[in-house]
């Protein structure tokens, strides 16, 4: 089993033909995701070839979805127009929408968000790198080639942590890995992956990766705390951060001791997770685990 993604995932590109569109597609076609098709209304009817396959352009969603059975999208639409096209994955029911883009303003961010409750799409991001099952199909910006099929979740902020992390444990590899994004309003949070890979039968034990700022992190350990029974290890970037100073992330914000990684760690240990002051410690203790 995987959380959100498997080999049966069909996925659909949203800005498919612009740059970043272009060359990640490439990246997750040659690590084996299903990809059926990419939206562009200007470029409806076209196809665009990588490699060999030949890849359909649609109009909408809804029409990609009629065609293709699409049940994923990954969205690399830019910041001005980052909320109509999630907003059009929402309304055309698609099961998941990973949104890459970074830099969408925090009111468009909240106003998909809410457009999203209640429904049948589940929001990956924004301003992350997406999710692999590796082996299965990958959605996002996360590198194939750095880690393999194995039994450890991954929940991260962080982008290039979340890379970290799964090149420090290639050797035992994971069921999934989930960059959930930085930003101050996200769709999928760390408590709802604890919550799924809980319920993974193949996932045997999860690595958290949070980061100063908000209080996510503080939630996160009540969630471990009273629903999850499978080992947790965790590692809150920032323990080095100088007082005062907004850092990386847009909600990377620290109020008073509100959101230190001291806090954050802290709350996560009275939870019973074994938090790491360095990503390579936090991977040794994972290592003890399940080596």
């Amino acid at each position: 089993m995987s959380i959100f993604l498997n080999e049966n995932s069909k996925v659909i590109v949203q800005g498919m033909t612009g740059s970043e569109g272009m060359k990640h597609t490439q990246r997750m076609l040659a690590s084996g995701t299903a990809i059926v098709g990419g939206v562009n209304p200007r470029k409806a009817g076209q196809s665009v070839d990588f490699d060999g396959t030949s890849v359909p352009v649609f109009g909408g969603v809804a029409e990609a979805m009629k065609e293709t059975g699409a049940d994923v999208s990954v969205i690399f639409v830019p910041p001005p127009f980052a909320k109509a096209a999630v907003i059009e994955a929402v309304d055309a029911q698609i099961g998941l929408a990973v949104v890459i883009t970074e830099g969408i303003p925090v009111h468009d961010s909240t106003n998909f968000w809410a457009h999203a409750q209640g429904g049948s799409t589940r929001i990956i991001g924004p301003n992350c790198p997406g999710l692999i099952s590796p082996g299965r199909s990958n959605a996002g910006i996360i590198p194939a080639n750095i880690t393999k099929q194995g039994k450890i979740g991954l929940v991260s902020k962080s982008g290039t942590l979340t890379y970290q992390m799964m090149y420090e444990l290639r050797d035992i590899g994971f069921s999934t890995a989930i960059g959930i994004g930085g930003d101050p309003v996200i769709g999928t949070t760390h408590i709802d992956a604890l919550q799924a890979f809980q319920d993974d039968p193949e996932t045997e034990a999860i690595v958290m990766i949070g980061e100063i700022g908000g209080d996510a992190e503080e939630r996160a350990a009540d969630f471990v705390k009273a629903n999850v029974t499978k080992p947790v290890v965790g590692y809150v970037a920032g323990f080095t951060a100088p007082e005062g100073k907004t850092m990386g992330h847009a909600g990377a914000i620290v109020s008073g001791s509100a959101g230190t990684a001291q806090a954050k760690k802290e709350a996560l240990e009275a939870a019973g997770v074994r938090v790491g002051k360095t990503p390579s410690e936090t991977a040794r203790l994972m290592r003890e685990i399940v080596g």
